[in-house]
């Protein structure tokens, strides 16, 4: 039994709130349903994100770690919190794209569904108040974000969880267009942190490239509490049949002064790390 006690709010961000525990160096991230877009100038509720984004994100942590991911998930704790290793988070975000679509269409000029033949990697400097600018290795460099060898890291790390997510929606027929990665450090380790959702993927249905994603939010498209939830059915609900979302067997409960332990069933990562 994995036994944390819930403490004090440590941050609270557009679409999780990230809480303190007993135990140094672990954290329980709380999912909302809260939803921002452009830089939160548009904001909503989709109701039940919290729950996808939470659970479909413990899989899809799950499944990496026995691809040799190093990720900050332990546990999943209840419907919308996880267990999770505290992160220096690097202020890099890492977009993996194999399909043309949102601002690289803008960029480029090229038409929106257009295949990538080798998946193009770009980075954004985390900073809601520049609005995420885009950024290249030397800008890293001089903002000091990451030392060359951590952007190495960075960028094989996002190679292989592209070459592992890619097939494995295309299985569950989705199509992975692009996705964002945001990555921190650990106990002298880098590792894969933030979530893996329709909030941080692109993710299109492979027959009728239906967009099932925060798109729908962004451009006014509605049916967006639908699309999440086909999403979920399809990850979530077959990995639990296929057998993918076990993880460490073990029970995980949370608890907090003032009301009753929420408890799970767990799915450990299986990760070791990797060295920087």
């Amino acid at each position: 039994m994995t036994q944390v006690q819930k403490r004090g709010k440590i941050y609270e961000g557009k679409a999780k709130i990230v809480y303190a525990t007993d135990k140094p160096g672990l954290i329980i991230q709380y999912f909302k349903d809260d939803a921002t877009a452009f830089n939160a100038l548009k904001r909503g509720t989709i109701v039940g994100k919290g729950v996808v984004n939470n659970r479909m994100s413990g899989v899809l942590f799950t499944l990496l770690g026995k691809k040799r991911v190093p990720t900050h998930f332990l546990d999943t704790l209840s419907d919308r919190e996880m267990l999770c290793r505290r992160l220096d988070i690097i202020k890099i975000e890492t977009i993996a794209r194999n399909v043309v679509a949102g601002s690289l269409a803008k960029r480029t000029g090229l038409e929106e569904g257009t295949p990538i033949r080798e998946p193009v990697l770009e980075l954004y400097y985390k900073s809601d108040a520049l609005g995420d600018p885009m950024i290249n290795d030397e800008h890293v460099r001089m903002l000091k974000l990451a030392t060359p060898e951590e952007l190495r890291w960075i960028r094989r790390m996002a190679l292989r969880i592209n070459g592992v997510l890619r097939p494995y929606f295309r299985r569950k027929g989705l199509l992975l267009v692009d996705f964002k990665l945001e990555f921190g450090r650990h106990a002298g380790r880098l590792w894969l942190g933030d979530e893996i959702s329709p909030d941080t993927c692109r993710l299109w249905d492979v027959k009728t490239g239906e967009r099932l994603d925060k798109d729908r939010f962004r451009r006014d498209l509605g049916g967006v509490e639908e699309a999440y939830q086909e999403v979920f059915r399809r990850v979530v609900g077959r990995a639990a049949a296929e057998g993918e979302a076990s993880g460490s067997g073990k029970k995980a409960s949370v608890s907090e002064p003032g009301r009753a332990a929420a408890e799970g069933e767990a799915s450990g990562s299986g990760s070791q790390g990797l060295t920087p």
